[in-house]
């Protein structure tokens, strides 16, 4: 029998709230815990906990104080999160176009002269990559990526833009990640991708979930305007790949 796991770390967050942390650093390892938790609460829900918000190292609890207690909500967490982590089964995994380079990723030739390599290399490394979902957040259906090769990892921005193009991609530190909405970031512009990981009139909501599994290949200008007609009219264009 495998031998419970280690205790997270329970922090209060506001009166009505728990944090249950598995880890101070991205970690792979402690995002499946995070994971498992959150599957956990989903197929038995405990009375008073309204939401539970994944994130990379741990999972915010909200709960309601008058149903249930900080204490008690504790203890039952704490339990559940110290048992063996069951092995991923089932997770879902998306093929997602890129438009690398150019007015689709302005930062790649920087990111390649920095890394002492060419923008084709920095490519073929992107797409080498196995990825998974980490967590969702920043901006609805921002997705960050655990997997990322380690010589593509790279400081952030000194000074991040204020605004950068829905579907960018983007690479930062130990993370690659799916902006999907326009919005301000301190990443690395690499490419583009006409995929709508957010699109509040369809069904569902929000493509990618975490856990999920992801590649990406590579598409040339023509394709992603095509693409991107076709996400406009509610298309995933993302492949959904059998497990």
């Amino acid at each position: 029998m495998t031998a419970p796991l280690s205790p997270p770390r329970l922090l209060p967050s506001g009166d009505a709230a728990i944090t249950v942390e598995f880890g101070r650093n991205i970690d792979d390892v402690a995002n499946r815990r995070v994971l498992a938790l959150d599957r956990a609460l989903a197929d038995a829900p405990i009375e008073g906990v309204t939401e539970a918000v994944p994130t990379y190292r741990s999972l915010l609890v909200h709960y309601d104080p008058v149903r249930i207690g900080f204490d008690e909500l504790g203890e039952r967490l704490t339990t559940l999160a110290r048992l063996p982590v069951p092995p991923a089964t089932g997770s879902r995994r998306w093929r997602i176009p890129v438009a690398y380079g150019g007015e689709h990723g302005i930062d790649l030739e920087d990111v390649a002269r920095t890394l002492n390599t060419t923008p084709n290399d920095i490519v073929a490394r992107h797409i080498a990559g196995d990825y998974r979902v980490a967590m969702i957040g920043f901006t609805p259906g921002f997705s960050y990526l655990s997997g990322l090769d380690d010589s593509l990892q790279m400081p952030r921005r000194q000074n991040p833009r204020l605004l950068t193009p829905a579907g960018s991609i983007s690479i930062g530190g130990l993370q690659t990640g799916i902006q999907c909405l326009a919005g301000p970031s301190g990443w690395h512009l690499i490419g583009r991708t006409a995929v709508r990981t957010y699109q509040l009139h369809r069904d569902p909501v929000f493509l990618l979930e975490p856990g999920d599994a992801v590649t990406f290949y590579a598409i040339d200008g023509r394709q992603f305007v095509e693409q991107d007609r076709a996400a406009a009219r509610g298309e995933f264009v993302a492949e959904l790949v059998t497990p």
